[in-house]
C-alpha cells in the first residue's frame, strides 16, 4: 500500500482534492497526515473515448436502430452505466465488407474492448460490468436465470400453427412463475434496483407484447398483474426509451418466423 506524507498546514487544502480522487484521509497524530490509496484504485476503468458497438440498423426507417433484443440489452446496459457510445448501424440484409472483417459471423452486437471486437452480448455485458463497476448491475446468482425460459416459450407460441400445441401455456407458465417471483421479489427481479437480468429480458417483452399483439392478437392477461406493471416500469425507463426499436421494426423482424 502506498502513502502519502504532508505537512499539517497542507492537510485541508489537500483533502478535499485526494478525496476526490479515490483516497481516504486519516490524522494518526498531531504532526502528520495520511492519505490511503484505496485497493481498488489501480484497476477501476474511466471511459474516455465512446465505446464503439456494431447493432442492427432499422429496415423501415433510415439511419434508425434496428429490433435486436440482445442489441438493446448492451446499449441498456451503457446506457444505465452512464457510458458515451458511437453506434454503427449495420444493414444485416446487405452487410459490409468492413463489417465482416471484425464480425466473421456476421452477427451482432459486438462492441470494441482494447482494440479488440468482442462478440456476444453475454460476454459484452459481463466485460462492460467488471470494466466499469458503478454503477453495479450484477445480478445474484440465485436470481440470474428468473426469467429466462420466457423468451424462447413465446418464440414457441408465435411460430405455432396449431392453437391446442400447447405452447400458449408453456408461455403462461413461464409469466405466471415470473409473476410470483415480482410479487415476492420485485419491483425488479433482484428489488427495488434494475440489474443486469432485467436489461436482459425487458427487451424480450418489449418484442413479445409487441409481436404476438401483432400477430395473434394477444397479450398478457390481467392475471398476471405484477408482469404487466413490470413491463410498464422497464418499458417506460428513459434509458429504455432511447434504446428501444420502433413497434414496425419489430413486426418485420419477426415476420419470417411467423410466416416459415
Amino acid at each position: 500500500m502506498s502513502t502519502l506524507r504532508i505537512q499539517p498546514t497542507a492537510t485541508c487544502a489537500i483533502s478535499s482534492t485526494m478525496k476526490h480522487l479515490g483516497f481516504s484521509f486519516r490524522r494518526p497524530h498531531k504532526n502528520c497526515a495520511v492519505f490511503r490509496r484505496p485497493r481498488n484504485l489501480a484497476v477501476m476503468a474511466v471511459s474516455t473515448d465512446p465505446l464503439e458497438i456494431c447493432v442492427k440498423a432499422s429496415v423501415t426507417t433510415p439511419n434508425t436502430l434496428g429490433d435486436c433484443p440482445f442489441c438493446q440489452r448492451v446499449l441498456l446496459t451503457m446506457e444505465e452505466k452512464h457510458l458515451q457510445y458511437d453506434m454503427k448501424l449495420v444493414d444485416l440484409g446487405n452487410k459490409p465488407e468492413w463489417f465482416l472483417k471484425i464480425s466473421p459471423e456476421g452477427k451482432v452486437p459486438v462492441v470494441k474492448l482494447d482494440e479488440k471486437w468482442v462478440p456476444d452480448s453475454d460476454v459484452i455485458t459481463q466485460s462492460l460490468e467488471e470494466r466499469y463497476p458503478d454503477p453495479p448491475l450484477g445480478t445474484p446468482p440465485e436470481k440470474a436465470s428468473v426469467g429466462s425460459k420466457i423468451f424462447s416459450t413465446f418464440i414457441g407460441f408465435l411460430k405455432s400453427k396449431d392453437p391446442s400445441d400447447g405452447t400458449e401455456q408453456a408461455l403462461l407458465n413461464e409469466l405466471s412463475a415470473f409473476n410470483n417471483h415480482i410479487k415476492e421479489n420485485g419491483p425488479f427481479i433482484n428489488g427495488e434496483k434494475v440489474s443486469a437480468a432485467d436489461l436482459s429480458l425487458g427487451p424480450k417483452l418489449y418484442h413479445l407484447e409487441i409481436s404476438l399483439g401483432h400477430y395473434k392478437n394477444w397479450s398478457v392477461p390481467d392475471s398476471l398483474p405484477y408482469v404487466k406493471s413490470y413491463m410498464k416500469a422497464i418499458f417506460s425507463k428513459d434509458s429504455f426509451i432511447k434504446t428501444r426499436a420502433a413497434p414496425e421494426d419489430v413486426i418485420v423482424g419477426w415476420r419470417p418466423k411467423v410466416i416459415g
